[in-house]
């Protein structure tokens, strides 16, 4: 047997909270919000469960995620999202693998996660496959999440098992949301990586994005919800290498501008 905090981040989250806290909190010792500055009724319906919230300043999913497993009072967590609600059948694996002995330290868990596009459950959403399974389960002691501006996962574990059930990933849930991640995901994967700046290689990618995650993965079969996957993976292949290359003169005009202060400074001691 032993004993789990569960750690969820928000952020805005009013939406889906009253959906995602009941399954999280019937396997939680222990409840870790970690906030990064709310705006919406999300804080209040925290309260309504019984729920502090922490406040944090968001920067990375994986460091935000480790700021909510550092809160957390106990070794074994398991790692959530706002837009994420687990059904019955995983609720009740958790609840038996706890009152199991204690696994070895060095193992992990991955949770079934299916995602969801403007309501509808989908096949991919680029650059994953639906279902995914991402580690989220974990001893603390022995893993963390990495630092990857995009895409984030849990390493240190050793070995790994996947969850059964059906967790519900409601993500893009409007058209404008859609857009604002798309933006919001290219910057950062820019901002913290090295992406070649090519223009070319831009248009070659986003080619290659709309025949693979829109042609052929049968996402035209889905309609719009269909056209808006295909279309976010041509353009976030694009816009990946378009930011770059759109940035990568300014960044050499910055560089030299900071060499030339640098050669002045040091002409002037």
């Amino acid at each position: 047997m032993f004993t789990l905090s569960v750690c969820l981040l928000t952020h805005n989250s009013a939406r889906l909270l009253r959906e995602v806290l009941p399954p999280l909190i019937k396997v939680a010792d222990e409840m870790v919000v970690v906030d990064s500055g709310s705006t919406d009724e999300t804080l209040e319906i925290c309260r309504e469960f019984g729920i502090t919230p922490f406040h944090h300043p968001y920067s990375m999913h994986g460091m935000q995620m480790n700021v909510a497993i550092e809160r957390a009072s106990h070794d074994w967590v398991l790692c959530m999202d706002s837009d994420e609600i687990m059904d019955e059948q995983t609720v009740n694996f958790i609840l038996a693998l706890k009152a199991d002995e204690e696994p070895a330290k060095e193992k992990a868990w991955r949770l079934p996660r299916y995602w969801y596009v403007l309501g509808e459950q989908v096949r991919t959403l680029y650059p994953v496959s639906s279902p995914d399974f991402p580690v989220r389960l974990f001893n603390r002691q022995h893993a963390r999440f990495n630092l990857r501006p995009v895409d984030d996962q849990v390493e240190g574990h050793t070995c790994s098992e996947k969850m059964p059930g059906h967790v519900r990933h409601d993500t893009f849930y409007t058209l404008h949301e859609v857009i604002n991640k798309l933006n919001g995901y290219t910057t950062r994967l820019v901002k913290y990586t090295h992406v070649r700046p090519s223009i070319t290689r831009g248009f070659i990618s986003a080619i290659g994005a709309f025949f693979k995650w829109y042609l052929l993965s049968g996402a035209w079969r889905q309609g719009r919800v269909g056209a808006v996957t295909g279309l976010y993976a041509t353009l976030y292949s694009f816009l990946k290498y378009f930011k770059a290359w759109y940035q990568h003169p300014q960044a050499k005009a910055i560089q030299a501008e900071q060499d030339v202060d640098t050669h002045t400074h040091s002409l002037q001691k």
